[in-house]
């Protein structure tokens, strides 16, 4: 047989193999490639046998550890461990008064009373029946700061705030059903803790965002966050939004609680005066990474963090790299929503020198987060809450993360 009479012999017989043979030959050297190890993998193929499968409750991997730091009233959220703005449910801080009540949801009851036209009580069904709406916010305690020592990641510094998808009715949507009294000018939200924790609110914010809520990031609300029905109140300082919500009652003047007489106010100067009913928190800012423990090495890193106010939408958040002597505007990471956290990064190029790095946030009213010393100088030494000053983090030059600066002071 000549070599050309091999050659098309050989041509033809390629022609003849089926469709079925090819792809055997295909699936065949897919799977010589899926057990030959790639360089950097894990010694262990997780290819040569199955995984588990699926379960009733995912939980996470066990390579993925983010932890709150629960005190005796409060658990930190672990800012420097997460991703986007939604704070898993379970990692949302906690503040407690009292403690967690249990309550059965078939026997819940939230009644509205005092300056209405109509006294009613609803079920958890009732609240379930009305339109439903959601909302992305966050919140944040009061006392959210920490101040002192230099060994602080973000979560000790001010983990006290997180943010959820928020769903339940609009309180303005009972309030249709109630009705209000034309003298009524507040009401008390009341708790249904050991505490009993009651706060005074200005009838305009319950027309205004106002939420009844039962259900965070698609599901019930964490009992540590109020469930079954808590109030939410965006923008207001973490404690007017009163959990295990169990009535509400219009009045014509506030009501003079004891957590907003004796406590959550702001003595101003020598502390003979006090600020009284501040509810927005202002507009702050906070770097999660690189952010101690972290031990950084010369060159390019993205310097990231959260920006939030209660006043609206962040618009522009700077980040200095030489201790606020110059400040360059960050990139805000969409989305960018009103009373919300809000992702910003900036690019910097660390040389080896010693550094300082800090974040400043401005809001769509134009105000600006303030130093340490200016919100000193207005509140005086004695103000507890409220307090967003400018937080920066120092590297020397082996490298590592510490929290505060003595120039600063925090």
């Amino acid at each position: 047989m000549t070599k050309k009479k091999q050659s098309l012999t050989t041509s033809q017989a390629r022609k003849r193999l089926t469709r079925r043979e090819l792809l055997g030959r295909a699936v065949g050297a897919v799977g010589v490639a899926a057990v030959v190890p790639v360089n950097g993998q894990q010694a262990i193929d997780t290819t040569r046998r199955p995984g588990r499968g699926p379960s009733e409750i995912d939980q996470r991997s066990p390579f993925v550890t983010p932890r709150r730091d629960p005190s005796a009233t409060s658990s930190r959220t672990p800012l420097q461990d997460l991703r986007g703005t939604i704070t898993p449910a379970d990692l949302h801080f906690e503040r407690h008064h009292g403690g967690v009540p249990e309550i059965d949801p078939d026997r819940y009851e939230l009644l509205i009373h005092g300056l209405v036209d109509r006294q009613t009580v609803f079920s958890l069904a009732d609240l379930k029946r009305f339109p439903s709406t959601s909302r992305i916010c966050f919140l944040e305690c009061a006392g959210n700061l920490r101040r002192g020592n230099p060994e602080t990641p973000p979560q000790m510094v001010c983990g006290l705030t997180s943010q959820t998808e928020w769903t339940g009715v609009m309180l303005s949507t009972l309030l249709r059903e109630t009705g209000t009294k034309p003298n009524a000018t507040w009401f008390l939200a009341e708790g249904q803790d050991a505490a009993v924790m009651s706060r005074s609110i200005p009838i305009e914010k319950a027309f205004d965002d106002a939420m009844i809520v039962y259900a965070q990031n698609g599901d019930a609300l964490m009992p540590g966050n109020g469930y079954p029905v808590r109030l939410l109140l965006p923008g207001f300082e973490g404690n007017s939004s009163v959990k295990w919500l169990r009535r509400i009652e219009f009045a014509d003047r506030p009501f003079m609680t004891r957590e907003e007489t004796s406590k959550y106010t702001d003595p101003l100067g020598d502390g003979s005066i006090s600020r009284q009913f501040s509810f927005v928190m202002d507009a702050r800012s906070i770097i999660t990474d690189p952010a101690y423990p972290r031990v950084i090495e010369p060159g390019w890193h993205e310097i990231r963090g959260l920006a939030w106010s209660g006043r609206g939408r962040i618009t522009q958040v700077d980040v200095s790299t030489d201790g606020g002597m110059s400040w360059h505007p960050a990139d805000l990471q969409a989305p960018v929503l009103s009373k919300a956290h809000v992702r910003f990064r900036h690019l910097w190029h660390w040389t080896g020198s010693p550094a300082e790095i800090m974040s400043r946030a401005i809001d769509e009213t134009g105000y600006v987060q303030p130093t340490w010393e200016t919100l000193r100088l207005v509140r005086g030494p004695w103000t507890r809450y409220h307090q967003n000053p400018i937080t920066s983090w120092t590297v020397g030059e082996n490298g590592r993360m510490l929290f505060g600066s003595e120039r600063l002071q925090i």
